[in-house]
């Protein structure tokens, strides 16, 4: 048979290149093909994100979450400083802010040793030492929080896959998935057509649609939940990185505060239902979007479930006076004419058919396919180890 590539990866987000740029480590002379339907990499939750390079102390000890995190944050600040990635290892503040809350602070001190990330356990007068406009009850320092420019990281990362031989096409949105025993072939927008004897669906958004093409039933739909976010006018008011308890039931972390490479401090996210896969601002809305995140029985479940959270994240995004209610339980200075508007994300959430929002990442194969289904932060951060799991399943099926 007639060969395009060995393998056919779709999606050049973050997941994707570091695939491909594995691939082409892990076994060299492997011939892989990035198909990209935007005109660059990294246009969605790759280069509309928060630029956190996380721990992993939030994540479940054993969990794909937890050990590629953990792994990942390494390799990543040792990959910026490699080649030249805007970068800062920052550390940051959990913050309790409520007696509530402090059962949860300390079980994530407990949680983080077990993933092996050095912690320091805070009282409320030594909070000002790493943040002196920063009120709590107590808080645990997290010393290797860092961030970076992820979307720097994809360009690289798909430069060095370039420089090995792969091979990466933009503007080819994948409309037809094709697969006999000996090859998948796959048909863009454009016409064209591109055969390969494996094929890697890392289109994050678009991950279930994807799955689907190809007839392997993914056992789950992808939500799209849009991050609102604003700027602070007066990024002095923080030093690094601040973040509530979490709320160990839902796979978001609250508002927090978290600078930037370049300086500014974001403020966000909200956590809102999205009315399109790409939906980055309130009036995108995509009829067939809706209809297909409507039909799936896991998303009213969830609903049903989950209603009194979703209802005090939407009254945060369309009252900026709430949202700077919950911002100041952790800096009480700021105030609402302190927040400007910034662009929004749009993640790409699972959800079970019982309601179950998937928490951990999840991949699933197929015949001579390999589905990335839930790739939720700390994606970014974890990419690297991620990518090279991706590769070794992959090569299995070249075996």
């Amino acid at each position: 048979m007639t060969y395009d590539c060995d393998v056919l990866v779709i999606g050049g987000g973050i997941v994707g290149l570091s695939t491909a740029y594995a691939l082409t480590r892990e076994a060299p002379g492997t011939r892989v093909l990035v198909l990209e339907k935007e005109n660059g990499p990294a246009r969605h939750q790759t280069g509309r994100n928060s630029g956190v390079i996380h721990s992993g102390i939030y994540y479940r000890p054993g969990s794909l979450k937890a050990r590629f995190a953990v792994q990942g944050a390494a390799e990543m600040v040792k990959f910026c400083a490699e080649n030249d990635v805007p970068h800062e290892v920052t550390g940051k503040l959990i913050v309790a802010t409520r007696r509530a809350e402090l059962p949860r602070l300390h079980a994530l001190v407990q949680r983080g040793r077990e993933n092996g990330i050095p912690v320091r356990e805070l009282g409320a007068s030594q909070i000002a030492e790493y943040e002196p406009s920063v009120r709590g009850l107590a808080a645990i320092h997290v010393g290797t929080t860092g961030i970076c420019d992820f979307g720097a990281v994809a360009r690289r990362l798909a430069g060095l896959a370039e420089e090995a031989g792969a091979a990466v096409r933009y503007g080819q949105e994948v409309r037809a998935i094709g697969r006999r025993p000996w090859q998948v072939a796959v048909r863009t927008a454009s016409g064209e057509v591109f055969r390969g004897r494996t094929l890697v669906n890392c289109a994050g958004l678009h991950g279930d649609r994807v799955a689907r093409l190809a007839n392997d039933e993914p056992g789950v739909r992808i939500m799209p939940f849009r991050g609102e976010y604003f700027t602070l006018a007066r990024p002095e008011l923080v030093r690094n990185l601040v973040y509530p308890v979490p709320d160990p039931a839902f796979p978001f972390l609250g508002v927090h505060l978290t600078r930037g490479v370049d300086g500014s401090v974001h403020v966000g996210p909200n956590a809102v239902p999205a009315l399109a896969r790409e939906g980055y601002s309130r009036g995108t809305v995509r009829l067939g979007d809706m209809g297909a995140t409507a039909a799936w029985p896991g998303v009213w479940r969830m609903a049903a479930r989950h209603w009194r959270y979703g209802a005090g994240e939407l009254h945060r995004s369309l009252s900026r006076r709430a949202f700077a209610e919950a911002v100041r339980r952790l800096v009480p200075a700021v105030a609402e004419a302190d927040l400007t508007p910034a662009p929004a994300g749009v993640r790409a959430q699972a959800v079970l058919r019982d309601g179950t929002l998937v928490d951990d990442f999840l991949i699933k194969e197929g015949p001579r396919t390999v589905h990335v289904l839930n790739a939720p932060s700390p994606a970014a951060t974890a990419s690297l180890p991620i990518g090279r799991e991706i590769a070794r399943r992959v090569l299995e099926t070249l075996a």
